[in-house]
């Protein structure tokens, strides 16, 4: 957990500058902020409002999906919207049943929006906006209030002076209240959807503005600028979608995926373990060809047998020299090998790496490393081969 929390926090941090927090506690809304390259697609912010509308704290939130809010009456169709709108990364607005802390549900408006790298066009966040629907009444019911409301004015208008004493007043605007707010605050029909107003739409488009408002200034001043629109589009298959970022995430062996079909074959995904292993960020690894990692004893042979492995379209592996950002080597028992998409042409390259001689008691547990290897291979296989199918389904139909 503490892990996790870890990347939750550097996900944010290394982003945005350390001011991002109090700007965004100064907006009045109801939003998250989440992080679908971070496995189980965790909340990574949530607002002032939000905790206020849904009773949670910070720390019962931060860290958690967004379906912990969900309760048996929660629209399955529209969570299934939802889901479909991050796979395909896109915007997206629907009137949505959610619960507080309490168990109370209650109709809301939720708008979604992606926040794009500004630098590779990858979605790096979404930000979520709830609204909450003012219930309206039905004719019917507006009648009822006012014959209510009727009633009490003629009970006062009614009353004698000399008989009509404060305490009388008292019981009849008491008891009067009462029955009004009964009526109010009685419990939603939760079985009748509740459509959001005008109103309650352009309340939602503005904090979302206000919100990316925000990311994106406080963004340029860690230099790793952020944007609503993707403004770098990578050919081929160089633009990894959020389903495929989200896949790819559950892997815990150090690893990283290049582009085959892009000039130089750069980096397109690196794991949380590859960065720990090497001491890199992420946006320093993202779009550098792997030979980065070689040095001046780097032995050119095995650069070679990589190359001829790349250039044939078959795997190998290979025991190199590489080097971590602070300059320190290490021997890299490399695997790499090619991953094809459905239409079985090679898509990306896959290398995995495991520091050799390094034994600890977790080592002597562990799987072999040509086993660990391998299983990497074919998660990152099925991931790839899944997405393109489903892709290739989406366009036939």
């Amino acid at each position: 957990m503490e892990s996790q929390l870890g990347l939750i926090k550097n996900s944010f941090d290394l982003r945005y500058s350390k001011w991002v927090h109090d700007a965004l506690d100064e907006l009045p809304d109801s939003f998250t902020i989440t992080d679908p390259c971070i496995h189980g697609h965790p909340i990574i912010f949530a607002s002032n409002g939000f905790l206020k509308m849904f009773g949670y704290s910070k720390n019962e939130v931060i860290g958690r999906n967004g379906r912990i809010f969900q309760g048996p009456e929660t629209d399955r169709r529209s969570v299934m919207e939802i889901r479909e709108a991050i796979r395909e990364e896109r915007a997206m607005e629907i009137s949505l049943l959610n619960y507080r802390k309490d168990g109370t549900p209650f109709w809301m408006l939720f708008r979604m929006c992606p926040v794009f790298s500004k630098e590779d066009g990858r979605v790096i966040n979404f930000v979520g906006v709830q609204v909450p629907i003012l219930r309206k009444l039905r004719s019917s019911e507006m009648t009822l209030c006012e014959n209510r409301a009727g009633i009490r004015e003629s009970l006062f208008k009614c009353c004698r002076r000399e008989v009509c004493s404060d305490s009388v007043l008292d019981l009849g605007h008491s008891s009067s209240l009462e029955s009004v707010s009964s009526y109010d605050d009685r419990e939603l029909e939760i079985n009748e959807p509740c459509q959001a107003s005008e109103l309650e739409k352009t309340k939602a488009a503005a904090a979302i503005s206000n919100i990316l408002s925000v990311l994106t200034h406080y963004s340029e001043l860690t230099g790793r600028m952020v944007c609503r629109k993707r403004c770098c589009f990578l050919t081929g298959n160089g633009q990894l979608t959020a389903s495929l970022n989200i896949s790819l995430g559950r892997i815990k062996q150090s690893f990283v995926l290049t582009d085959a079909q892009l000039a130089d074959m750069p980096i397109v995904y690196t794991s949380e373990a590859f960065l720990k292993l090497t001491g890199y960020d992420r946006h320093e690894v993202l779009g550098q060809n792997c030979r980065f990692l070689s040095g001046m004893d780097t032995d050119p042979t095995s650069q070679f047998q990589i190359k001829k492995c790349i250039q044939t379209e078959q795997a190998c592996t290979v025991r190199i020299l590489n080097y971590r950002k602070d300059r320190t080597s290490f021997w890299n028992l490399l695997h790499i090998s090619p991953v094809r998409n459905a239409s079985g042409k090679v898509a990306y390259f896959v290398g995995i790496q495991i520091e050799d001689g390094c034994k600890n008691e977790e080592d002597k547990r562990a799987l072999r490393p040509e086993t660990r290897q391998l299983s990497v291979v074919g998660a990152v296989k099925v991931a790839v081969r899944g997405l393109s199918m489903g892709a290739a389904a989406s366009s036939s139909s």
